[in-house]
């Protein structure tokens, strides 16, 4: 499932992790939403998540994942794993078309329904329409500056909503 319709973006710099997405909700070709919220703290507040794709079932999920978060004591790599193996066996879950990014203070992570937990090679990941364009212009400014990973998920969030048409200016951004 590609996510489209949003941009996620995790940045962790520094000690700090910090995730930030867009507020525009679309339908077919018209905004129905300017200031959505898609990124949740999850697990005593030592979690970040974001959706991309159908606002239901991206929620659906993190409910899913805080019940996995709450089971595994917190551990978001085994709740990731767990919550991707459901996913992908479940004939409910399925058929829900979202993509999560996860992080916490240590692991920025993605999980898909085709049984994905991907934790990039470098501590920036990205998901929606706008995520390719919110990651290279991550990477570019983590790559190249001494800017910290919450002026770089402004900067980078801002590029990709001047780029694309599913993705606005009007942002959330959490900070572990």
């Amino acid at each position: 499932m590609e996510g489209r319709a949003t941009t996620i973006l995790a940045v962790r710099k520094n000690g700090k992790t910090v995730m930030g997405g867009d507020g525009q909700v679309t339908f077919g070709d018209a905004v129905l939403k300017h200031k959505a919220r898609k990124i949740r703290r999850l697990y005593k507040n030592q979690v970040l998540v974001g959706f991309a794709g159908s606002a239901a079932d991206g929620l659906a999920l993190m409910e899913r994942l805080e019940a996995k978060l709450e089971e595994f004591r917190g551990n978001l790599i085994k709740a990731s794993v767990e919550l991707a193996k459901e996913w992908r066996m479940d004939k409910y879950l399925r058929r829900l078309e979202a993509l999560l990014l996860a992080a916490d203070r240590d692991r920025l992570l993605l999980i898909s329904g085709n049984g994905d937990v991907i934790e990039p090679d470098e501590p920036v990941l990205a998901i929606g329409s706008g995520g390719n364009y919110a990651k290279a212009a991550a990477l570019a400014l983590y790559r190249n500056t001494d800017m910290e990973a919450r002026e770089i998920v402004e900067k980078a969030l801002k590029i990709a909503s001047e780029i694309c048409i599913y993705t606005n200016d009007s942002f959330t951004i959490e900070e572990l």
